[in-house]
């Protein structure tokens, strides 16, 4: 959708950070606002290019970032997203790793850079709710904490009249941060060890301290998403990312992991309009106004 989504449409952006993080995080709240004829729009920050991936999974490609990128649009279609937007930043890989060194790794560019970058693609696509992760980017990736704290500054900017980009400022009326379950990984960390697994060391790469996860991430939850009705949708579309995939296949990978955690539905936290105590929404476009023209 090359313009702006006409204002009595109602429309979702998601800012996120890498190619899957649409599918294992909140694929199942995009698919579902995809299905009620919302106009869900995603802009992704990077194309994964420090992610692994098998050499058989490259046969055909000319990078990982061209492998990861036909992922997300595949992924995209089964979700039933309106379009998705590429920032071109580079995957800048977990905390000490070479990718952090490169000079367009997302992490390491200027927040007031990526956020006007953002704000512009808000202009354009004039959504009404705009998701993104949380202030520890869900499990601690410096890419997802560099996003978050862009679109929190790109959510303001963007209706700003000072903020010059050819476009007309526009304001989205609500903001939110995508949560982990905390009771989930309370019962991961307790769980892992009996089976012989560091809660410590999570992940296809071992990078992902569950524990500190627990500790840190005592964010409130104000809207839960129900998308059990969408659920084939969310699989279909994580199974599109075959190359973030452990070599066990579908039934033991990262697909079926975050399923059984995460069950059928997604938590938020509201950053904008402030919530009031005891918030709990059950759908993102509570109170939501929408125009009667473009």
């Amino acid at each position: 959708m090359d313009e702006h989504t006409p204002n009595n449409i109602p429309a979702l952006l998601a800012v996120l950070a890498h190619p899957d993080d649409e599918s294992f995080g909140m694929g199942g709240t995009l698919a579902l606002y995809a299905q009620r004829g919302a106009a869900v729009h995603l802009v992704c920050a990077t194309r994964g290019e420090a992610g692994e991936v098998d050499a058989d999974y490259l046969q055909g490609y000319s990078s990982i970032a061209e492998r990861r990128e036909d992922e997300l649009r595949c992924a995209a279609r089964n979700l039933g997203l309106a379009g998705v937007d590429f920032l071109d930043y580079r995957d800048s890989g977990m905390p000490g790793s070479p990718d952090n060194q490169h000079p367009q790794a997302l992490a390491a560019q200027p927040v007031d850079e990526v956020a006007a970058c953002i704000a512009s693609h808000i202009r354009r696509l004039r959504p009404q709710v705009v998701v993104t992760f949380d202030p520890i980017g869900g499990y601690k990736h410096p890419d997802h904490i560099a996003i978050h704290h862009a679109t929190v500054k790109a959510f303001h900017l963007a209706g700003e009249a000072n903020f010059h980009d050819g476009q007309t400022p526009y304001q989205p009326q609500k903001l939110y941060f995508h949560l982990f379950p905390k009771g989930w990984l309370r019962l991961a960390v307790f769980v892992l060890p009996l089976l012989g697994k560091n809660p410590q060391r999570f992940g296809r790469n071992q990078d992902i301290d569950l524990t500190a996860l627990v500790r840190e991430g005592n964010f409130p939850t104000h809207a839960r998403i129900n998308y059990r009705p969408v659920m084939a949708n969310k699989d279909s579309a994580a199974a599109c990312h075959l190359s973030q995939l452990d070599g066990a296949g579908l039934r033991r990978g990262v697909l079926r992991w975050f399923q059984d955690l995460f069950g059928n539905y997604d938590l938020f936290m509201r950053d904008f309009p402030p919530p009031t105590p005891g918030l709990h929404e059950r759908d993102l476009f509570d109170g939501v106004k929408l125009s009667s023209s473009s």
